[in-house]
Parts: C-alpha cells; sequence; structure tokens
C-alpha cells in the first residue's frame, strides 16, 4: 500500500512531480502524463458528465483529484483543472490517498497565488516537495521501508 509517484498539473502544464519508487523502467516525460490525465479528465467530463477518479491498470492504479482554477483579472480565461495524482499499488486504498491528494491542493492554492501557479515554470514550486512528503507521511514507503524506519529510531 504505497504511492509510488505524486504530481501536480494545471492544465497540459506539470508543475510537480515527485517519485518515489519507479512504476516504469520507461521515462515518461511528466508533460505528457499532464497532457493525458487533462485529456482524459475532458473527455470523462464531456462524455459521461463525470469527475475522473481511479485509473486502473495491471499492476498499478492512478488516483486523480483536480480544483478548477482561473485567474479572475483575465478577460477570456477559461477555468483550468488544478489536478494532483497519485500513483499507487494496487490494494492502496483509493479514498485514503484522495484524501491526502485533496489536501496536496489545498495547501498549494494556500501557498502560491493562482498568477504564479499559471505562469511559473515547474522548479519555482521544487520548495513544495517536502510538504507532499510530510502530507503523505508513511503512505510514501513501501512496507519494509516503513519497518526499517522504525527500528533505525
Amino acid at each position: 500500500m504505497t504511492v509510488l509517484e505524486v504530481g501536480i498539473n494545471i492544465g497540459m502544464k506539470n508543475l510537480v512531480d515527485m517519485k518515489y519508487y519507479s512504476s516504469s523502467d520507461k521515462i515518461l516525460n511528466p508533460n505528457i502524463r499532464a497532457r493525458f490525465l487533462t485529456g482524459l479528465k475532458d473527455f470523462i467530463t464531456e462524455i459521461f458528465d463525470d469527475k475522473i477518479n481511479v485509473i486502473s491498470l495491471t499492476d498499478f492504479e492512478i488516483i486523480c483529484y483536480y480544483k478548477m482554477v482561473q485567474i479572475a483579472s483575465k478577460v477570456d480565461n477559461k477555468p483550468q483543472p488544478l489536478l494532483s495524482f497519485a500513483i499507487i499499488e494496487r490494494g492502496t486504498n483509493h479514498r485514503f490517498v484522495k484524501r491526502h491528494l485533496k489536501e496536496i491542493i489545498s495547501q498549494f492554492l494556500n501557498d502560491y497565488a493562482l498568477k504564479d501557479i499559471f505562469s511559473k515554470e515547474p522548479k519555482y514550486f521544487k520548495k513544495f516537495l517536502p510538504q507532499i512528503d510530510e502530507i503523505l507521511g508513511d503512505l510514501r514507503l513501501k512496507l519494509g521501508d516503513r519497518i526499517r524506519t522504525i527500528f533505525r529510531d
């Protein structure tokens, strides 16, 4: 029951990408993942009038949570999804992970102005990574690593 990767996207752009364990040997550009998840969110909303929640794969699942945001001062500004996602091992509690993703988005919105979220490059948000670690806590550790941390202290 582990979070392998976690990230935050605004629309089609990746802002934060954190790997705890590899979910694949292949290297995937975080912006490709951002475009895929946003496209899938748009598809589900358009076709099924529903929200993206869980994407199930053979060995992994992707949990998503998003909040629509926009900069109020722009004239023809459409809301964009500020989407947090977690790639998890199968069997990890979806609701528990989603609760953490909501907290990540809430904290991210508290820490950064919408203007910065829409305009800054990913390196600007690197200082948010320790907060993600804190929010996820032991969820980011595999069972063996959790046990080692108990006996190490």
